[in-house]
């Protein structure tokens, strides 16, 4: 049946081929996220099992563990996952096997938070150093830069032997990978800087490296930002330099975002109508690549889901606040009814409030409590902050800082 033909359901529930080999049972994907549900000294709990099985027994093909560090030295939480030696393995392998329930595929997100990494457990450092209002960061050095590759091997190495469907590379929202591609955080005037392909020559060479780790089997895919969304950042036509390097790569799904969480930037949401966020920028993407594009943000509703992939625009979508609210969601929008979320109106909302909002929800799913969820605002930013105080306590301790 031709694609314009298909319901909305029919489009999202057809199977997507990876290069490596490697299945997607559908379109629909639980895009990385910072769960925070990590116990503070780099491993999972049984919450965040939890939470990524009811995603995949709600239907997802795919979902991605936001912020799993290769390392504990630049994590973005101290409730992040760190794939290097001494992680809970039977731990890391109960949460590899629950997420994966259903025919579904769990991914970590592997990165390195850079100059954005958690004040007080780390001494961020980025390509270049920086030091703007609410963000100070030192320049790593050439031997720093030349050690990421293999980092960036051995925890992919960690992800399979646990026992998850593949691997994501984080080169998007202003984390390390963001910062070496964006000219804004980028002034190296080494091997590492200058054009765009000499700003993405580390991440050419972790894809090659975590490849050699792996084997050409297991999915790696990758986030990248469409823009950065600062002046002077990553524009799009950089963005689609970098699609044209990464066709040149054994990468097998681009996951395609936008932003950055760097101090005073305004969110993806911010100055934005209704509707996804990059959909026209995946489209030019896809244009120029062979490899399957996933596009990610502002996704609410199944007819923009399916429109995205019926007209080519991308072949898989990512969606992530939808999905906490209805961790079914995916479930929902492949049956004919559909169903879409609704989404909690906030009201001048304080600095963080949404975020720790989700994630306090994401906690309750991972508890099966979210029918008693009823936390505001303020009470969740609340809950969020102490228990980051009290995780980088552990983290502190468990790490040696």
């Amino acid at each position: 049946m031709s694609v314009t033909k298909m319901s909305a359901a029919e489009v999202l529930g057809q199977p997507l081929d990876l290069p490596c080999g490697g299945q997607l049972k559908n379109r629909l994907v639980k895009s990385a996220m910072s769960d925070s549900l990590g116990d503070g000294e780099g491993n999972p709990t049984a919450e965040q099992a939890r939470l990524y099985e009811r995603w995949a027994m709600g239907g997802v093909a795919l979902s991605v563990i936001g912020e799993v560090q290769t390392s504990p030295d630049y994590p973005e939480k101290p409730g992040n996952l760190v794939l290097a030696p001494g992680v809970d393995m039977a731990a890391l392998k109960t949460l590899a096997l629950r997420g994966a329930a259903d025919g579904a595929h769990l991914w970590p997100q592997l990165g390195h938070a850079g100059a954005l990494a958690y004040d007080g457990i780390s001494r961020p450092k980025g390509p270049s150093p920086l030091n703007v209002p609410g963000l100070v960061s030192e320049a790593l050095s050439l031997g720093e830069i030349r050690a990421l590759p293999g980092a960036f091997a051995r925890s992919a190495g960690i992800a399979r032997e646990a026992g998850f469907g593949g691997v994501l590379l984080h080169a998007g929202h202003g984390f390390l990978f963001s910062q070496f591609l964006s000219p804004l955080f980028n002034h190296r005037t080494d091997a590492y800087g200058g054009s765009v392909a000499n700003r993405f020559r580390i991440v050419a060479e972790v894809i090659s490296a975590v490849r050699d780790a792996v084997g050409r089997s297991f999915p790696v895919g990758i986030r990248i930002n469409a823009t950065d969304q600062l002046v002077g950042g990553l524009t799009q036509a950089d963005a689609l330099e970098v699609v044209d390097l990464l066709d040149q790569t054994s990468i097998d799904l681009i996951d395609i975002s936008g932003g950055t969480y760097f101090p005073g930037a305004a969110s993806s949401s911010e100055g934005r109508g209704t509707g996804p966020y990059f959909v026209e920028f995946s489209r030019a993407a896809k244009a120029r690549t062979s490899i399957p594009i996933m596009v990610t943000g502002g996704f609410k509703t199944r007819t923009e889901a399916a429109e995205a992939v019926r007209t080519g625009a991308a072949d898989a979508v990512g969606v992530a606040r939808a999905m906490v609210l209805n961790p079914s969601l995916a479930d929902d929008w492949l049956r004919q009814t559909g169903g879409d979320p609704v989404f909690p109106g906030f009201e001048t909302p304080p600095k963080g409030g949404i975020t720790a909002w989700y994630s306090m929800r994401m906690t309750a799913l991972g508890q099966d409590a979210e029918e008693g969820f009823d936390l505001g605002l303020p009470e969740a930013l609340q809950a969020y902050d102490t228990r980051d105080a009290m995780r980088s306590l552990r983290w502190k301790k468990r790490f040696n800082l």
